[in-house]
């Protein structure tokens, strides 16, 4: 959780600072991402064998939501009680009822995938929490229940088994996937922060074939070509491996020391693999997150 909103917060300052959020042609920074770039199939590997070999469901981002505002009396401190994973249980939570669930991707794929109980969810929210809020009041939970929530996935949007927990003192009520870590694929990113810079530019989707060797990447760019003072081109090369591709952005910039308005825009590259898209997920390279990918026919 603290992993992407760190993630969103720095390409965002590269991109509307003016400094270049890719690398040029060639030189250190190249080669340093490409580093990152084998750093990040390397931990993705590891996620793979650690679901059991397979990654027929990989979550794409949150796996944590919030349903409804906090209220204005108390919603500073369970803001931050909820970021920092201060949350507890006030009562015993519900026992699973059964032993497996469904993922439904909305092309009627359907995949089988064994369920976390309502505590085991409950300490991966917590575990997702980062930073220090010592004086917040933790948040109670007094109620969970069984129920669907809509996520990104590497292929697509689908319904995903979740639970719903009920908070003491407030009408919002946080969701978290209810699929035990033997059923995902989730990958545990590298430290970060200040003082552990990440670079590159992170895509933020992606579209392609499960037979073709095209990937179109989505990402936020200069809104303008190389060509124009300012602004900006993009290619893109891949790092690969058997479960997952890392897509590099490279950008070519129309000049160096320009002085630019703090603007962003949607941007695209395309990137060649050395062989069809297949099942692999699609990876950014600051933290080597997976994105969500579009499949065309």
């Amino acid at each position: 959780m603290a992993g992407r909103r760190w993630l969103v917060w720095v390409t965002a300052v590269a991109v509307l600072g003016g400094c270049g959020t890719g690398s040029g042609p060639g030189g250190d920074d190249l080669d340093r991402l490409r580093r990152q770039a084998r750093d990040a199939l390397t931990r993705y590997d590891q996620a793979v064998l650690a679901a059991g070999g397979a990654q027929a469901f990989v979550p794409v981002g949150e796996l944590t939501g919030q349903l409804g505002d906090w209220e204005q009396a108390n919603g500073d401190n369970n803001k931050q009680a909820l970021l920092t994973g201060r949350i507890v249980p006030a009562t015993a939570l519900p026992a699973l009822g059964q032993p497996t669930g469904k993922v439904v991707w909305e092309n009627g794929r359907t995949q089988p995938v064994p369920l976390a109980s309502a505590e085991e969810a409950l300490a991966q929210l917590r575990a997702a929490g980062a930073g220090d809020c010592s004086g917040c009041v933790p948040l109670e939970v007094t109620a969970a229940r069984l129920t669907t929530v809509r996520i990104p996935t590497t292929r697509g949007p689908a319904a995903v088994p979740a639970w719903e927990y009920t908070l003491k003192g407030t009408a919002v009520r946080l969701t978290r996937i209810a699929v035990a870590r033997a059923g995902a694929v989730m990958v545990t990113p590298p430290a970060w922060g200040p003082e552990y810079p990440h670079g590159g530019l992170a895509i933020e989707s992606a579209t392609g074939s499960t037979t073709s060797r095209r990937l179109v990447v989505a990402f936020t760019g200069s809104p303008a070509p190389g060509s124009r003072p300012c602004g900006a081109d993009y290619s893109a090369e891949v790092a690969e491996s058997a479960n997952a591709v890392v897509v590099i952005v490279i950008e070519h910039r129309h000049g160096d020391g320009e002085s630019c308005a703090d603007v962003g825009a949607p941007r695209t590259a395309t990137a060649e693999l050395a062989r069809p898209l297949g099942e692999r997920a699609v990876l950014e390279v600051q933290q080597g997150l997976p994105v969500a990918v579009t499949i065309t026919s």
